[in-house]
């Protein structure tokens, strides 16, 4: 349930972008704020939830995630303007960070044997495809019908269930040897991520070469120098620099990045693409794209259930082909493209994250001792949300710049996207191979979760 809200939460807000945008006159900047306050706060936190609720026990402090998620909505439902939005998404993302994580730990904890846990975090990762599939028509229909206010309403009553669900069914865990908070190598990624974020998504509109711009990415350089030889000196550090010796553990978190920037980019453009150029209500936009959903929600078990039998590769290799195959395809659109040719692009885009989300999870929480599931599961899905950030603010600007085109229609959006998808392809057999297991072998102990799915694979 706490996947399904933040799923949904994700798709519906992209898709009320134009309403949000009219409602409140918001610039595309204002847009970009509206993904990325939540996205960035999320990512900064994720890592500190994660090993906090390893600390303190993992079900409070799900419990206290959805509580503050469920506020974050219902103010983000009576913000009066653009400023306050934004403020209150920044909220939403505090809770939303003591959510994913910590119940894909108490997964991991539950389920311990690899393939049964392959097939667990496939069923796991298969709610993003439900939530992506209810998402566009049940979001279509609230902007319509009740505004854009209402999207933000209708996580409240699915927080609560959750809150209540979670005291009867989720027990108690917590790690017997938790790790000491890390307050400056958190402070230290929290400037990292929001001055790069920052610097890409105003720098246009500041001019590239403002020493507000420079300003921010020279604090993203300092903060990177200083944080890895300090993380790599503490005992217990926010980031366990050793695990990135593995080549699959390393592999999923760059793939994380990349698949995870093609998507928010995809929906942002897509939104704007079919709402302002083609002129579709938001419920129409919704169904249009209903059928990449579908996909995404058929593919995404799948893609758990050939990670278990048979390692990672065939489902990244899938992965990369279907969001490469999506960007080409759409990189020609225009304001009258014809339905089909959508189609298209949206099944393979489909296809293509679908495949996706099981063999990076997996390979993440394989590669963690299992009392510090927490950190494992928060890597993985910090990595996600580094890469929505960055897919909106390098999107964000390729749409600022395409003067004179209608919203959408930029061939180079399109091929960024394609260029993501190609990557991840790369990264698929590269981080797969014979090499790429011995270094996970090097890295994961007898104190590990046993040998990663990815020995399974005859690659």
């Amino acid at each position: 349930m706490s996947l399904f809200i933040v799923g949904l939460d994700n798709t519906i807000v992209n898709l009320a972008l134009p309403s949000i945008r009219r409602d409140l006159g918001a610039s595309v900047s204002s847009l970009q704020w509206t993904i990325d306050a939540y996205t960035l706060v999320l990512a900064s936190l994720l890592m500190l939830s994660g090993s906090t609720a390893d600390r303190i026990g993992r079900r409070r402090t799900f419990q206290t995630g959805l509580a503050l998620f469920s506020l974050g909505s219902l103010l983000c439902g009576i913000a009066p303007n653009i400023g306050s939005l934004v403020a209150f998404r920044a909220l939403q993302a505090i809770g939303g960070s003591m959510l994913n994580p910590v119940a894909l730990s108490i997964v991991t904890n539950i389920f311990t044997e690899p393939r049964e846990r392959a097939r667990a975090i496939g069923v796991w990762a298969g709610v993003v495809g439900l939530s992506m599939a209810v998402g566009p028509v049940l979001g279509g229909a609230l902007v319509d019908w009740a505004g854009w206010r209402s999207i933000f309403w209708i996580n409240v009553p699915v927080g609560v269930a959750a809150i209540v669900l979670t005291a009867v069914f989720v027990p108690e865990s917590r790690s017997p040897h938790p790790r000491r908070l890390d307050p400056v190598g958190q402070l230290l990624v929290i400037a990292l991520l929001a001055s790069v974020t920052y610097g890409i998504i105003e720098g246009r509109g500041a001019g590239w070469g403002s020493p507000e711009i420079i300003g921010c990415f020279v604090i993203a350089a300092v903060a990177l120098a200083v944080l890895l030889p300090y993380e790599r000196r503490r005992r217990d550090p926010l980031l366990d620099l050793k695990f990135f010796r593995s080549v699959p553990f390393s592999g999923a978190t760059l793939t994380a990045v990349t698949g995870l920037a093609a998507l928010s980019g995809f929906l942002f453009l897509n939104s704007l693409y079919l709402q302002d150029a083609r002129g579709l209500s938001a419920l129409d936009a919704g169904l249009l794209t209903l059928p990449m959903a579908a996909v995404t929600a058929v593919f995404a078990p799948l893609s758990g259930r050939l990670v278990g039998a048979r390692g990672p590769r065939l489902p990244l290799v899938i992965a990369g082909a279907g969001i490469a195959a999506s960007g080409i395809v759409l990189s020609g659109i225009n304001p009258t493209t014809s339905i089909p040719v959508l189609m298209l692009g949206y099944v393979c885009f489909g296809a293509g994250f679908g495949m996706l989300n099981a063999p990076i999870t997996n390979a993440a929480v394989s590669g963690m001792p299992r009392e510090r599931a927490g950190l494992a599961a928060a890597v993985a899905s910090t990595s996600r949300q580094i890469g929505i950030s960055l897919g909106v603010a390098v999107i964000g600007v390729v749409v600022a710049a395409s003067d004179g085109l209608p919203p959408g229609t930029g061939r180079t959006g399109w091929l960024i996207i394609a260029g993501c998808g190609v990557l991840v392809f790369v990264l698929g057999i590269v981080t797969t191979g014979r090499w790429a297991l011995a270094t996970a072998a090097r890295v994961s102990g007898p104190d590990h979760l046993g040998e990663p799915v990815t020995s399974a694979s005859g690659t």
